[in-house]
């Protein structure tokens, strides 16, 4: 079972987050602050991170830079959650490293397709069968990805 890394300050999205997670199959592990955020994700060894952007200690921007130039967490999926929405927030948490961006307010049935996708397709690459797009398929009855058949 997947464990995904919950880095955001306000107890009750991370809550939402790690309750709907749960439901889904998922270990979740859980951070308040970017400090200990970052100490997890290197002792824990997650397999994605939801990372907040606005975190007391250090900020999720600079947590991302300092995973990515770790050789330990450089391709840690990481998707950061903001209510930062404007474009250049957006485009800002992608540059510094973020595989992908979620603004607040937000689905927790997107958030968690978006964790599939991600994870789907890093576990493709690391085993080295995909074989271009579409190898993962969401099945939409379910709301599960299946990557061995085409839905």
């Amino acid at each position: 079972m997947p464990r995904i890394l919950v880095v955001e300050d306000e107890k009750s999205i991370l809550e939402l987050v790690r309750y709907n997670l749960e439901r889904e199959g998922f270990s979740v592990i859980t951070a308040l602050d970017g400090v200990q955020g970052l100490a997890l994700a290197r002792s824990q060894t997650p397999d994605l991170i939801v990372l907040d952007v606005m975190l007391p200690g250090m900020n999720g921007l600079d947590v991302c830079r300092e995973l990515r130039h770790s050789e330990q967490t450089e391709n840690l999926p990481i998707v950061m959650l903001s209510a930062r929405a404007d474009e250049l927030d957006r485009v800002l948490g992608l540059e510094m490293g973020a595989d992908d961006y979620v603004t607040k307010p937000f689905s927790t049935r997107d958030l968690i397709s978006r964790i599939k996708a991600r994870l789907c397709s890093e576990s493709a690459s690391k085993e080295k069968k995909a074989e271009g797009p579409g190898r993962c398929q969401l099945d939409p009855g379910s709301g599960t990805f299946d990557k061995e058949r085409e839905v």
